[in-house]
């Protein structure tokens, strides 16, 4: 068979990079970017090359597979696998409760046309209050904020890259991740564009990061202060250099006066000495931003993931308000999606607090709990812990706080089930796993990245290769659980519970039994717009539906139809973060995180392709610091924290700021029963054996990955 070029996606990431693929014989043996890709323009990273060495990984699994008396492991049916499953969820909940089934979403399912088509129905089959995702070790404050200023989750204003003129970005690095909450493929060259049109680009971050070695200029800031510095440049904005009026009159906003009152004494002089950064130089910060006809600021993981995650987040928000850049060409804009989540109500608004976790009394999110007490729930004996777990394209011991707790929590569950093509950290605890086809055997339709891009696009992917004989989609492995649930739980029941259950609708029946991309074409049919199937089949790499746009008034979804500036639940958290701001004892350094181009969280480490070359799991420390513990580069070190520790290679480099250790999430291949191709990979540490399950942000429940007080000893 001769070779036949088609087009595909990479959706490892929020990219979500047109590819040229090239496929002989169901092999895929070139991959290369589309430059005909109006949203990724040709770009793509080493990550989607290495979806070749995906497919055809002998450690990938292709059939269901039992874990055996010995601890090994046996294939097992679809059709036994799925019974199986479906008796153990439903004896679990008829035993001990809805909530004694928990469920744990990874980053990949949001990633998956085929969770957000049946993955939903068969969460909301099982009907347990035990939920947990990647959410709240990642974005969550995000999502609160968008909650709670606009009414949604995802109606979340973009920064506009290819129009603004200044991009201050606080603890992010778009060059690695290409965006992130904001889908911003060939984010280089949309910095170049930025100069070429008189530009600046300044980055805030404890790392000179790949992004701050191409910035305009680059500030170290103590890890776990953004926020003093976040309301010293809105001090400065609103009580300094005052709000212009006629910037903003443009916008609907409500509550300006808490924003005045939440920034008055958050002065630079203030902010400095927490900081680290000089007062003068915070006045000049927020001046340039002031000062430009066209900014934007952002932020992402590093202001995230620490203890004023929500306060960061918010205080970004109030930046491009109070500055008339909300809304407007070349500030931070909301998207105009071919099939618009938030405008169709094709996903739920959100809400907070409405149950809270049962040991550590903690709020739930749209519908999850935070993911940092998801081993206190485990553990924890009464009425609601979880005895039976499902965990769906994640890998939480090496992904998520306390990872080495939460392995012990594994082993004590009476079942577990994981979707998962790898045998990793996590699912190496399942009894049974349950692997779904790989990237490019499946069609694909991004619904939530295009909701968030930073250009409207629309693209619909068929897969390029077949799936393998017996393989199941991700789709086809929910729909047949959720039948089998219903089949299960029904023939437990008395003739009397079965004669009065309600039969399901003809809707969700067919629903349930449709494919993801017959749901695509009825809402690209059904839609405002004039896309079909059709037209996307006849465009592959993908249509172009313009620049974002102003328009907030006309999409604003909150019942008050205004922009709420000052939301109550993070104003009454701003005392806090006059009275907490992390702080380092004697002896102690702060560690953050790390991302890198080659890596994708905690899985494609066993890519030979990626993983060749120079180590990327070392601790990276300031040469001030290795001398201060006695230690030389290449050492081994014992990295402690109050939660744990492990050990770890130091290198030393002045690209950090001094008291800050990095070190990168995701590994931590060395637990046995984990299957690895790559054996210099056995020594990688997982950061989130020191992480600290207790650190949180108190608004959100978020999980605190950076600022983490740790100390450095030699072995």
């Amino acid at each position: 068979m001769l070779p036949l070029t088609t087009h595909g996606v990479c959706n490892l990431c929020e990219a979500i990079c047109g590819l040229q693929v090239t496929v002989e014989d169901n092999r895929v043996t070139d991959i290369r970017g589309d430059r005909d890709d109006p949203l990724s323009r040709g770009h793509i990273c080493p990550k989607a090359t290495a979806l070749t060495d995906l497919h055809a990984d002998p450690d990938r699994l292709r059939t269901p597979v039992r874990k055996t008396a010995d601890g090994g492991w046996e294939p097992i049916s679809w059709k036994d696998a799925t019974t199986l499953v479906a008796e153990r969820i439903s004896a679990t909940q008829r035993d001990h409760g809805r909530d004694a089934v928990g469920l744990y979403l990874g980053n990949p399912s949001v990633h998956s046309l085929g969770f957000a088509t049946h993955g939903l129905s068969f969460l909301g089959a099982l009907g347990s209050k035990n939920m947990f995702s990647a959410t709240s070790a990642d974005q969550l404050p995000i999502q609160l904020v968008a909650h709670l200023m606009y009414g949604h989750q995802l109606q979340i204003p973009i920064p506009d890259l290819d129009n603004t003129d200044h991009f201050l970005v606080f603890g992010a690095n778009p060059v690695v991740s290409n965006g992130s909450m904001m889908t911003a493929p060939d984010f280089r060259n949309r910095m170049r564009d930025l100069r070429r049109r008189g530009g600046r680009l300044v980055v805030i971050d404890p790392r000179r990061t790949e992004t701050a070695a191409i910035a305009d200029e680059h500030h170290f800031v103590r890890p776990g202060t953004d926020a003093a510095l976040l309301l010293a440049i809105l001090h400065v904005l609103v009580h300094e250099r005052g709000v212009d009026n006629a910037r903003i009159e443009h916008l609907p906003l409500s509550g300006m006066d808490g924003v005045r009152d939440a920034c008055a004494t958050t002065t630079p002089e203030w902010a400095g000495p927490i900081t680290g950064i000089d007062p003068g130089e915070i006045r000049r910060i927020a001046g340039d931003f002031a000062e430009a006809d066209r900014a934007v600021a952002y932020g992402r993981m590093g202001v995230s993931t620490q203890q004023f995650g929500t306060v960061c987040q918010w205080a970004i928000q109030a930046i491009n308000a109070v500055t008339g850049n909300l809304d407007r060409v070349g500030g931070s804009l909301l998207t105009d999606p071919e099939i618009d989540l938030v405008a169709r109500k094709l996903s739920g608004r959100g809400h907070f607090d409405k149950w809270r976790s049962r040991v550590r009394d903690l709020p739930e999110f749209g519908g999850e709990l935070p993911v940092a007490t998801l081993a206190d729930e485990i553990l924890t004996p009464g009425t609601g812990q979880i005895k039976t777990l499902i965990t769906l394209a994640g890998n939480p011991v090496s992904s998520t706080p306390g990872g080495s707790r939460l392995d012990h929590a594994l082993e004590n569950l009476d079942f577990m089930v994981s979707l998962d093509f790898y045998i990793n950290e996590t699912t190496r605890h399942a009894d049974i796993i349950l692997p779904p086809t790989m990237i490019l055997e499946r069609d694909h339709y991004d619904l939530v990245f295009h909701q968030l891009a930073v250009r409207n696009t629309a693209r619909f992917s068929p897969a390029v290769v077949k799936k393998s004989a017996g393989a199941k989609h991700d789709w086809e492995i929910f729909r047949d659980l959720t039948l089998a649930l219903g089949r299960a739980r029904t023939t437990k029941r008395s003739l009397r519970e079965r004669l009065r259950a309600a039969p399901a609708s003809a809707t969700s029946s067919a629903r349930i039994h449709a494919t993801p991309k017959m749901l695509i074409a009825l809402l690209l049919r059904t839609g405002p717009g004039d896309l079909t199937m059709r037209d996307l089949l006849r465009s592959p790499s993908g249509r172009d539906l313009g620049p974002l746009r102003p328009g907030l008034r006309r999409k604003l979804v909150a019942k008050s139809k205004t922009v709420n500036v000052a939301p109550s639940l993070i104003v009454d958290d701003l005392e806090r973060v006059h009275s907490d701001l992390v702080g380092t004892h004697d002896g102690e350094l702060l560690l953050i995180g790390r991302r890198h181009l080659r890596s994708n969280n905690s899985w494609m480490h066993n890519s030979e392709r990626l993983s060749k070359g120079q180590e990327r799991h070392h601790l990276l420390m300031h040469p001030k610091d290795l001398a201060h513990s006695g230690l030389c580069a290449g050492d081994k070190a014992v990295l402690r924290s109050r939660a744990g520790s492990t050990t770890v290679t130091v290198a030393e480099t002045e690209d950090i700021m001094p008291g800050v250790v990095s070190l990168p999430h995701g590994f931590g291949q060395n637990r046995s029963g984990v299957q690895l191709a790559v054996a210099g990979l056995i020594d990688a540490p997982s950061a989130n054996d020191v992480t600290d399950p207790q650190l949180l942000d108190a608004v959100s429940g978020n999980a605190v990955l950076n600022g983490v007080p740790v100390t450095v000893s030699a072995v």
